[in-house]
């Protein structure tokens, strides 16, 4: 055994040396070390010798058999890193490279456009920016503005919960709330940012965008409601030709209510002769008295536009769901060049927009 093991010890620890691939290696591994490989035969006949013997052969045949195992280890480190290698300079880049005339320049998505001129028009109507958490308590979002847990309205609205009470706002009114809370009248603010409701067709996503407006003095009243938003709409849509109209509505933090509907030629660019809006109407007194204000003392109006539908209209988007599809040839239809459109420069912004 003796001279077997001199004989093949550098046989294999030559063949392990040239081997060249992984999958040579392995070869000469399984000719060894495999159940029926050459150092494994060499093991099965310690049995038959004698009792000295077997245990002088066995340590000799323990010693070359990890002698040879080590070697095969070695050689695959160095193969697996020599492959590596030759991957990483296949794959290199040379940053130092100018950039190439044919990289495509992004685009500014519609609702991305509408966010920044929506900001824009509010600021020069000299409201003030206010945001709040997307992640919202049921105080803000819901009885704060009049809706106890056991309003028909929470149904209504089709809430994102999570364990513990928390919730995923359903308007961005909460941001009306914690501004109240924080701050005594005159308040005049713009609420923009992400709501969630479980709902999924062509005019209603599970996320979409809102602006939610809030004025509370001493003097405010519906015909202030009703000249800031066809001014709005007048400078949104660049004409003076806007057909709205107002519907006796219902809203548990506003008393009276309306719905809004846009109509003339911007519903019907999107193949609608009105299309509802907005929600709005004066605040309820119950909410002022919620937010430590004194409602008779004080009064104002609140309004919510849908971003996402002002982009429908606008752009003439019959459904808002490749909006939030990634498709780039629908960006490429419907996105803004960073230059197609001026700035804005009234220090408003959000995520999402540009300042």
């Amino acid at each position: 055994m003796m001279e077997e093991i001199e004989k093949l010890k550098p046989e294999l620890l030559s063949a392990i040396e040239k081997a060249d691939t992984l999958t040579v290696l392995d070869e000469i591994r399984v000719s060894a070390l495999g159940k029926n490989g050459r150092i494994t035969a060499l093991m099965k006949t310690l049995g038959s010798l004698a009792p000295e013997e077997r245990k002088t052969a066995g340590q000799v045949l323990n010693v070359f058999k990890t002698e040879i195992a080590t070697a095969l280890d070695a050689k695959k480190e160095a193969l697996e890193t020599e492959a590596l290698n030759a991957k990483l300079a296949e794959e290199s880049v040379d940053v130092t490279l100018s950039c190439r005339p044919e990289t495509a320049v992004g685009r500014i998505h519609p609702i991305a456009q509408v966010i920044e001129e929506t900001l824009t028009i509010f600021a020069q109507m000299g409201f003030d920016l206010a945001e709040g958490p997307d992640i919202e308590d049921d105080w803000h979002n819901f009885e704060a503005l009049n809706i106890p847990p056991a309003h028909p309205a929470r149904q209504m609205q089709a809430t994102f919960f999570f364990p513990g009470g928390s919730l995923l706002r359903t308007q961005t009114s909460g941001v009306q709330i914690r501004t109240m809370e924080k701050k005594q009248p005159p308040i005049k603010i713009v609420c923009p940012g992400r709501t969630y409701r479980r709902d999924y067709d062509a005019t209603h996503t599970p996320m979409f965008h809102q602006i939610e407006g809030l004025v509370i003095d001493e003097k405010t009243n519906l015909a202030n409601l009703k000249t800031v938003l066809v001014e709005f709409f007048k400078l949104f849509f660049e004409t003076d030709d806007v057909q709205v109209r107002f519907r006796p509505s219902y809203f548990p933090f506003t008393e009276p209510s309306y719905e809004m509907d846009l109509g003339g030629a911007m519903a019907r660019n999107i193949g609608k002769e009105w299309l509802e809006l907005l929600g709005c109407g004066m605040v309820d007194p119950r909410v002022l008295k919620n937010c430590g204000i004194d409602p008779d003392k004080y009064q104002g109006f609140a309004f919510g536009i849908g971003l996402d539908r002002l982009a429908m209209m606008k752009y003439g988007i019959k459904d808002l769901r490749p909006m939030f599809e990634a498709d780039m040839k629908w960006i490429k239809h419907y996105g803004f060049l960073p230059l197609d459109e001026p700035t804005v420069t009234s220090g408003l912004s959000m995520n999402g927009g540009r300042k």
